[in-house]
């Protein structure tokens, strides 16, 4: 999906409140899809602005910074715990995508067992 500029909006939405044509018209006038069009005169109905949504939030931490302390420590305990087992020490309900994540930030592989085969955990 391409950026468009606030003055192309503006240009669109004007275009479109003077009925310069249909918006077929309109849209290959400026380059533009019809259905862009649509959404951008539904985010005016419905918000009162045209300004684009946010993009990229930034995702809040699952874990803070006392719990992923917390979880290095277990994991160089006991590099082959499953998942679950890690949630169930940590006292955390999160998914296993976030604890995953974590682990990541942290630089933390899950290791085999000693039968040497995979522990029930998720690969990374």
């Amino acid at each position: 999906m391409r950026p468009y500029s606030m003055d192309l909006r503006k240009r669109v939405v004007a275009a479109c409140d003077r009925k310069d044509g249909r918006r077929t018209e309109i849209a290959e006038r400026f380059a533009v899809s019809t259905a862009w069009i649509r959404r951008l005169l539904q985010r005016r109905r419905e918000t009162g602005s045209i300004a684009p949504f946010p993009q990229n939030a930034v995702r809040k931490p699952a874990l803070d910074s006392r719990k992923m302390e917390r979880l290095r420590r277990l994991v160089e305990r006991q590099p082959d715990a499953t998942l679950r087992e890690l949630k169930e020490r940590l006292g955390v309900t999160i998914s296993n995508g976030a604890m995953i994540r974590a682990l990541r930030v942290l630089k933390l592989t899950l290791k085999k067992n000693r039968s040497g085969r995979r522990s029930n955990s998720v690969m990374m």
